[in-house]
């Protein structure tokens, strides 16, 4: 092995423990014993390395004086050698900096998962979530109406689902359970392993009865012991007033189900279909109504078609093109029972020719400075 820690770790002295930790992470993955193509020599001695350089005390030692002091250490040429069972720096101290958890001895017991799992980035039982099935996502179109004021739509998916029958369990609902046969009854299998370390025990769920201990004592034969089946299923959704174009709707639940575990969720995509007379603009509705020239200057009513049906608007005399009336209580509904406006645009259509009457008439209203 080189004296030099730090060309051990193929790091300058001035790197960062960060650096240094990140340094040993790749040269333990790359040449651990248990990986194929590893070198067991090799993953020692950058152990080693890292147990001085990743201890602030000790790195500070080493850099004062080319050896550790700590814990009585009385290494030969540097630190306590990686051979001498790490008596140098102590053995429990390397494993919890390093990342593989608590330990006392050689004799050490991990959770499958847990075992380097913050070296190789391996994701601990602690952390392990139960089974979820798949989130599903389709389309529905909608009316401008409904999107305006609400809508019930049921919508046929095909999708796995739970078992009607044994209701996921995978069993027959008579026939009971039984205990399972590849775990005892315990719902772990504990497998022991031997390398450099010693002697570890790793523990991870029973697959066969997915942790429960039992098993069901005959298969269902719906789902021939699957707990879910494929099939099509009509489900209702409410899609609620005021839904703009684009939005989505998230069904928790309604997605694919997974047996032992809980289903996904159901997202749908909205898509709102165009309206010839009205758009929204927030809680409003928005329209135009065409009128007559005479009618904006003398005013009078217009019939006017709306989500609501018709109604009457009265025009004020002297009214303007472009100016807007405002109808409350029209528009789109809000929270509270409430709704908004509908705002409607005045449009002054003027006429492409005029009669000789007509135009008489515009001259006598432009010699009066109208």
């Amino acid at each position: 092995m080189s004296n030099d820690y730090y060309e051990t770790l193929g790091v300058n002295k001035t790197a960062s423990k960060d650096d240094i930790k990140k340094a040993f992470r790749n040269l333990a993955h790359k040449y651990h014993p248990d990986k194929k193509g590893g070198d067991e020599k090799k993953f020692k001695e950058a152990s080693e390395a890292y147990s001085v350089l990743g201890d602030d005390k000790k790195r500070a030692e080493y850099d004062t004086y080319g050896r550790v002091f700590s814990e009585g250490a009385t290494p030969s040429g540097g630190a306590g050698g990686f051979g001498a069972g790490f008596d140098g720096f102590g053995f429990s101290d390397f494993v919890k900096r390093a990342g593989f958890g608590g330990a006392n001895g050689m004799n050490v017991e991990f959770d499958l998962g847990d075992m380097f799992g913050d070296v190789f980035g391996g994701r601990s039982t602690s952390s392990r979530r139960a089974a979820r099935g798949r989130d599903i996502s389709i389309d529905v179109e909608l009316s401008f109406p409904e999107s305006v004021f609400g809508a019930e739509r049921r919508v046929l998916i095909a999708k796995t689902s739970l078992c009607s029958v044994c209701r996921g369990s995978g069993g027959k609902p008579e026939a009971g359970e039984k205990t399972c046969d590849t775990c005892n009854g315990k719902g772990q299998i504990r497998e022991t392993r031997r390398s450099f370390f010693g002697s570890m025990q790793t523990v991870r769920p029973c697959a066969a009865c997915r942790g429960a201990g039992k098993v069901p004592a005959e298969k269902c034969s719906e789902c021939r012991g699957h707990g879910v089946v494929k099939k099509q299923e009509e489900i209702s959704v409410r899609v609620p007033a005021g839904i703009d174009n684009g939005e989505v709707i998230r069904m928790a639940g309604a997605g694919e189900a997974v047996a032992g575990g809980t289903a996904g969720d159901l997202y749908i995509k909205v898509h709102v279909a165009k309206h010839l007379l009205f758009h929204k603009e927030g809680a409003n509705l928005i329209t135009e109504l065409p009128i007559k020239l005479s009618t904006a200057l003398l005013g009078g009513e217009y019939s006017l078609k709306t989500l609501d049906g018709d109604m009457t608007v009265k025009i004020p005399e002297g009214i303007t093109h472009g100016e807007i009336l405002r109808v409350r209580g029209k528009g789109v509904p809000v929270s509270g029972g409430k709704r908004g406006d509908l705002m409607i645009k005045i449009k002054i259509d003027l006429p492409n020719k005029l009669s000789k009457d007509a135009k008489r008439l515009i001259e006598e209203l432009k010699k009066e400075g109208i």
